[in-house]
């Protein structure tokens, strides 16, 4: 599964646009965040993704958890989103 890393800086519309090419491309795709300001902005993404598929016929769900990642040697807590079809 494809992972998209997702900042507090990301554009939304941009990510989103990466959600919906990597959903028609390999079928379902996970978005990373660390932090709140990354996890609103990934949230974004993925609504507006869901806009940009539905007349495709495609219905996005997404599916919360946490995943530990490592930056900088440090190891962080960051939201992962499962971005799949319904």
């Amino acid at each position: 599964m494809e992972v998209l890393k997702v900042s507090s800086k990301s554009a939304p519309n941009s990510v989103a646009g990466a959600i919906a090419g990597v959903i028609r491309e390999s079928g379902c795709v996970e978005v990373q965040a660390v932090g709140a300001g990354a996890a609103n902005q990934a949230i974004k993404a993925v609504a507006v993704a869901r806009g940009y598929l539905a007349p495709s016929g495609i219905d996005l769900v997404c599916v919360p958890a946490f995943a530990n990642v490592v930056i900088d040697g440090e190891e962080r807590t960051a939201i992962k989103l499962i971005v799949e079809p319904r």
